[in-house]
């Protein structure tokens, strides 16, 4: 029955990285630009681009990322070899990525990685029912890898002690003003490439300001692109050695460094503390515990050490929260102070 009837998506499966992304039809010819390079690949096992992109969409108008009803996933970033474009199909049991730009090559290279094929879930052994009947249900799911570091760090940063419509919004705008056009057609609206380090650190702070952004993120952004190339260096470090060197970062703690290297290195083992609702929801999940704190949520993963962040995932993809029993984080929108 796996599949046959897709999950309901809600708030906290959305958070676990579900996107919708509907079932792949051919593309008319001459509907896009020709893709500067063309790369197929052939994944061990199911894949579903929508749960293993999905961690990658900070919401629903992400500028630098769009999944479009013939089924492809487009994606832009910065990567080392400069700005790219990459559109990724999967059909068949096949993936086909295009890709756009100076760092086409670079995308494509590592395409696998981004989609999983480093990952091995079957090491993975569910401890409680829920957690096995998520993965039942989602046997596409893969940890997807970038290999960059900056662009999961800076909108992780911007997600800090605030609401994700608030972050969703800073990230949206400050893209949108400060980034430049994705290289290769417009995927059902322009892409945007984030901006480099150096334009990050030009941002003036009354433009932070108008997209809501406090000093404090704001600075802790801008320490952490003055020392980027260092932090980009952490991708060919261990998951543990990464976030430790992250965090040495004023401002970038185990919160932030998690949600980093979940995409950067596609760590299974990455679990998020300090986070405001997660404890919670594990906790409701695996012992019916809504007032878990984070030592209590880190006791109930330890059967599943190693995998800790897969495990979480799967319990967010489950969809099980329990009920509000209070308003939400009131939304403070500080650009119109």
């Amino acid at each position: 029955m796996a599949g046959r009837f897709a999950p309901r998506p809600t708030r906290t499966t959305v958070r676990g990285g579900q996107v919708a992304v509907p079932a792949g039809v051919p593309r008319p010819a001459g509907a896009a630009s020709a893709p500067d390079r063309v790369r197929g690949w052939t994944p061990q096992g199911p894949l579903d681009l929508g749960l293993v992109l999905g961690p990658l969409r900070r919401g629903p108008a992400d500028p630098t990322f769009r999944a479009l009803p013939d089924g492809s996933v487009w994606r832009s970033c910065r990567t080392p070899a400069g700005p790219g474009t990459l559109r990724v199909t999967a059909a068949g049991g096949e993936v086909r990525g295009e890709a756009w730009g100076p760092g086409a090559e670079w995308l494509l290279e590592g395409l696998p990685d981004l989609l999983g094929a480093a990952d091995d879930p079957s090491v993975f052994a569910p401890r409680h029912k829920l957690v096995a009947l998520a993965r039942h249900r989602r046997p596409g799911l893969r940890l997807t890898r970038t290999g960059l570091v900056l662009e999961s760090l800076i909108p992780s940063v911007l997600e800090q002690k605030v609401t994700t419509d608030e972050a969703y919004r800073a990230w949206r705008l400050l893209v949108r003003k400060f980034g430049e056009p994705a290289p290769g057609p417009a995927a059902g609206g322009r892409l945007w490439v984030m901006p480099a380090p150096r334009t990050w650190a030009l941002i003036p702070s009354w433009e932070w300001h108008r997209a809501g952004v406090d000093n404090k993120r704001a600075s802790t952004i801008l320490r952490a692109v003055r020392v980027a190339a260092r932090l980009e260096e952490a991708v060919g470090m261990a998951p543990e050695a990464a976030q430790a060197r992250l965090e040495l970062v004023p401002g970038v703690g185990p919160w932030t460094s998690a949600e980093t290297v979940q995409r950067s290195h596609g760590a299974p083992d990455a679990v998020t503390v300090g986070d405001l609702h997660l404890p919670g929801i594990v906790g409701w999940a695996l012992a019916g515990d809504r007032d878990a704190d984070d030592a209590a949520m880190l006791e109930l993963l330890e059967p599943y050490a190693g995998q800790r962040h897969r495990a979480a995932r799967l319990i967010l993809l489950s969809g099980r929260t329990p009920a509000r029993r209070a308003p939400k984080m009131p939304r403070v929108d500080i650009g119109r102070l």
